[in-house]
């Protein structure tokens, strides 16, 4: 299993415009492709106008497939530029946890947790 935590650090004041559009638009694009949605979030603390969306993937291969499937949808390319002013760094990072992580195969192949 795998994690792509896509973090965007947005123009001063504009999390509100965004987390809106996304909600009202782009998330459910996203989510019939990209499948499992692990969180969304948005800086209260530390460094501000941050927003973290986090994935989950079978695997890397998943992970492509997905992604593709996501860039080839008209719906999604429509829904970009109402996104893409908004956000002035972009970051990605696919991240793989630990065997003792609650997130991890190996955990749930234990059972460690109920």
């Amino acid at each position: 299993m795998f994690y792509e935590i896509r973090t965007y650090r947005l123009k001063n004041g504009t999390i509100p415009q965004y987390l809106k559009v996304v909600e009202e638009e782009g998330i459910e694009i996203q989510k019939s492709h990209l499948g499992t949605l692990v969180g969304y979030f948005f800086s209260e603390i530390g460094t501000i106008n941050e927003i973290v969306h986090i994935w989950a993937f079978a695997s890397l291969d998943d992970r492509e497939a997905r992604r593709q499937r996501l860039l080839a949808d008209p719906r999604w390319q429509a829904f970009l530029p109402k996104i893409r002013d908004l956000i002035e760094v972009a970051e990605n990072k696919i991240m793989k946890p630990a065997n003792f992580s609650p997130r991890s195969e190996a955990h749930w192949r234990h059972k460690a947790y109920p």
